[in-house]
């Protein structure tokens, strides 16, 4: 089992972010951010996804006249994206964004960020500290050579140390890199000597096929360490919505939080006697709205089928034309290939009632195998 790292826990909006808490997914919108309606369109529809912070980029006044009619209309956090001028990040929090990410290597000089700051602690606002490869302070280069995990995680303390001499302590750290390997080390240096809260992710991850691969393996690897606390995968597309489902998977995949059931299906060979293909398909369009936390295994042949199926919550192994169904470790009965996905649907439903009646949620919050 997987043991969560121990952070401080930050109040953002309605959900709180750190240890004990379920890691969050978050997204980002494409819209321009001065089109109020195009832009809130776009959040209510991520937060119809399953998003559960919903970050804008605010670089203008007009953007931040909007922060007001936004937060009013949505039902998760708000996060302020601000870049480079400091007085957006003044004028998000004054308009009521519940959390502000800033980049204090390029918000400018020291007094700027301690403003930034002290707004924050007196209006209560989160602080999302990002760093970036792209943009570490000049004299940390000149130090370190180049943008390496050390110094990233050195500017990432130093910020936290000046939040917190100011008094800020709702702050959350990103520290994100293009490089895997400099991201993964990055934030696991980080975990070592702070207890501030991580947004993980992979930043610039690319297109939609091979985003969520890059993502899945840097932000799996820092999961199975029991580091992040959110998470964003960053894919490029004009549709925000499509890195939602790429998230919830990997931190099913990774074991540490499962909001809906994991289908187990053996690769396809030339020992398979029955349709697997379609029969995966069909039992995976049938439990989309499905949330139980549950294991299924589909088979399709007897070599490895029978003890694999045994292992899942409920499987089937198939043979020629039929396949034999378990639940929770035991055979239950034959069934006609033609009536496999009823009955394993037939068996998730009963099951369901089953765990309802002993008191345990169908529609888990909680994050699964992670201090439980």
């Amino acid at each position: 089992m997987i043991q969560r790292r121990e952070t401080i826990q930050v109040p953002v909006g309605n959900l709180v972010i750190g240890s004990g808490n379920p890691i969050r997914v978050q997204s980002m919108t494409t819209t321009d951010s001065q089109d109020f309606d195009a832009t809130l369109k776009q959040i209510l529809e991520l937060q119809e996804a399953d998003c559960e912070l919903v970050r804008v980029t605010i670089p203008d006044e007009a953007s931040a006249a909007n922060i007001p009619g936004w937060v009013a209309a949505m039902d998760v956090p708000f996060v302020a994206d601000i870049h480079f001028n400091h007085k957006m990040a003044l004028a998000a929090i004054a308009h009521g964004a519940h959390k502000v990410r800033i980049n204090p290597g390029n918000i400018g000089k020291e007094a700027k960020v301690r403003e930034v700051l002290t707004a924050a602690r007196d209006k209560g606002t989160a602080v999302r500290i990002g760093v970036n490869s792209g943009s570490l302070e000049k004299d940390l280069l000149d130090k370190h050579g180049w943008p390496s995990p050390a110094a990233l995680v050195e500017s990432a303390l130093r910020h936290v140390a000046y939040a917190r001499s100011v008094g800020v302590e709702k702050i959350v750290v990103s520290i994100k890199s293009t490089d895997v390997q400099s991201a993964v080390e990055a934030n696991s240096l980080f975990a070592e000597q702070s207890d501030v809260p991580l947004h993980v992710g992979i930043t610039e991850a690319g297109d939609r096929e091979y985003g969520p691969v890059k993502s899945a393996a840097g932000i799996g690897a820092l999961l199975l360490k029991g580091i992040g606390d959110t998470i964003r995968v960053s894919l490029t597309t004009i549709d925000p919505r499509v890195e939602i489902p790429v998230a919830y998977d990997i931190l099913k995949a990774t074991g540490v939080r499962v909001t809906s059931p994991e289908i187990i299906a053996c690769p396809t060979c030339g020992r398979i006697e029955i349709d697997l293909e379609a029969i995966v398909a069909e039992v995976k369009r049938r439990l989309v709205r499905c949330t139980l936390p549950v294991k299924i295994s589909v088979l399709g042949c007897a070599v490895n089928g029978p003890g694999e199926a045994r292992e899942a919550d409920i499987g089937v192994a198939g043979a020629k034309g039929e396949g034999l169904l378990f639940r929770k470790g035991k055979a239950v009965r034959k069934v006609k290939e033609a009536d496999l996905v009823d009955a394993l649907i037939e068996e998730i439903e009963a099951l369901e009632k089953e765990r309802e009646a002993e008191g345990q949620p169908s529609s888990p919050s909680e994050p699964q195998g992670v201090g439980h």
